[in-house]
């Protein structure tokens, strides 16, 4: 049997850990890129006898990363996968302040990180795959803040709301191929990360909205890292993934 192949970023930590670890099954193969390679992943796959390659790769240079990734899919050719996903997962939350107090460089990595490179390695990932006859999905890990706006964060709202807006758009695209991939922006969540302890940790001068978290926390309503992967890959693992272009894991109806 052919293995499924996955390319997930953001691997290292939090839900593209968790999901990294979940897709550790016989019959898949992972290509897990982020700023740093995790042991304990390595570990896993070794134990399980799972093919793990793993990428030390910050997306800020999503271009560089886009060729590396084109260049490693042309090699393996149409024949080797049964499958190929793509899962654009990492992303960053800039400084918690009001527009006005920002860095110009740090909305510009933000942006980057967030919706530039998805959008890059996207490109990429379709450009070789454009002939391939095996089932193609790709899977944006997208924020109820891309949907709606929080003070303090235009940032990261920006580049969500990008995301979203460039998966419907991509859609559009895929439909009109013969094998086209499917393809989604997912809400997961609000899901225990180290983004939420930074949010927490903000000044409610700088961040109004810092008493919400907390008593998200405080009242136990924030999703574990491993449940939001084990909704997550559900969602994509559905028969009518790609119905929607926009969804969230939370909507009953979906």
């Amino acid at each position: 049997m052919k293995p499924h192949l996955y390319v997930l970023t953001g691997a290292s930590r939090g839900l593209g850990l968790a999901m990294a670890q979940q897709l550790m099954q016989p019959g898949n193969s992972l290509l897990c890129i982020s700023r740093h390679a995790n042991a304990l992943l390595a570990q896993t796959a070794a134990q399980a006898d799972i093919p793990l390659t793993q990428w030390t790769h910050d997306l800020i240079d999503g271009e560089a990363l886009s060729r590396r990734l084109q260049d490693w899919l042309a090699l393996q050719g149409p024949e080797t996968f049964s499958s190929a996903t793509l899962i654009n997962n990492a992303g960053m939350i800039p400084a918690i302040t009001p527009l006005g107090n920002a860095h110009p460089a740090d909305l510009s990595r933000a942006m980057r990180v967030g919706l530039e490179a998805p959008m890059q390695i996207t490109a990429a990932f379709l450009h070789v795959t454009h002939h391939w006859s095996v089932p193609l999905k790709v899977l944006n890990i997208s924020s109820g803040l891309g949907r709606r706006p929080m003070a303090s964060q235009s940032a990261y709202c920006a580049a969500k709301a990008g995301l979203d807006h460039f998966t419907r758009c991509l859609a559009l695209d895929e439909a009109q191929r013969e094998h086209g991939a499917r393809v989604c922006a997912l809400a997961p969540g609000v899901v225990d990360t180290d983004m939420q302890v930074e949010l927490r940790s903000a000044s409610t001068e700088q961040f109004p909205d810092q008493p919400r978290f907390e008593k998200l926390k405080t009242q136990g309503l924030l999703t574990s890292s491993q449940e939001a992967a084990r909704q997550v890959l559900a969602y994509l693992a559905r028969p009518d993934y790609g119905s929607q272009s926009v969804a969230d894991v939370r909507d009953p109806d979906q």
